[in-house]
């Protein structure tokens, strides 16, 4: 099973960075944030990342051309430049905080869904792959999502909505 994922040099470094990326984003998310360390283990969480998406770009044993794992890299990108720019722009983000808290926090909760369909595409044939991939990401988002808005007031104090943007006001 995992042998056909690692006959080539792409696959590896997916798989590898993915594992680092799952394991750094976990400690991330529990850890308490803006201190020296969440900074380090952040970038090293950034870089596993960037490393994961650039190579999802290389794969296409599993459809034989672009498909939905190329898609969610593309989502996954856009997760990473979203919690990363207010950041590193923060003078031209007055509610960075809050753009990098559930960017960032989204993007481990889909490298955690990505995991189980990664993981079952393996396992299952693909008339069944689709109803357990879904259901298994189901459930890891409804619990990102209640973790995520559970934890929110420890980051934010007791300010949160104000500091949560309208989603209206992005457009």
């Amino acid at each position: 099973m995992i042998i056909s994922f690692l006959h080539s040099t792409t696959g590896t470094t997916h798989l590898i960075s993915a594992l680092a990326a799952m394991l750094l984003g976990a400690f991330v998310v529990l850890l308490a944030k803006g201190t020296r360390i969440h900074k380090r283990i952040g970038y090293g969480y950034v870089g596993a990342m960037i490393l994961v998406n650039v190579t999802a770009f290389m794969l296409y044993h599993l459809f034989g051309t672009f498909g939905p794992f190329h898609i969610a890299a593309i989502i996954s990108s856009t997760g990473i430049v979203g919690g990363m720019v207010p950041v590193l722009a923060r003078h031209r983000f007055p509610n960075w905080k809050s753009y990098h808290y559930y960017f960032m926090n989204w993007s481990v909760v889909g490298l955690y869904a990505a995991f189980w369909a990664e993981s079952l595409v393996r396992l299952f044939p693909m008339n069944r792959f689709w109803p357990v991939v879904a259901l298994a990401t189901g459930l890891t988002t409804g619990l990102g999502s209640y973790l995520i808005n559970r934890n929110k007031s420890k980051f934010f104090g007791s300010a949160v909505e104000e500091s949560v943007p309208d989603p209206s006001s992005l457009n």
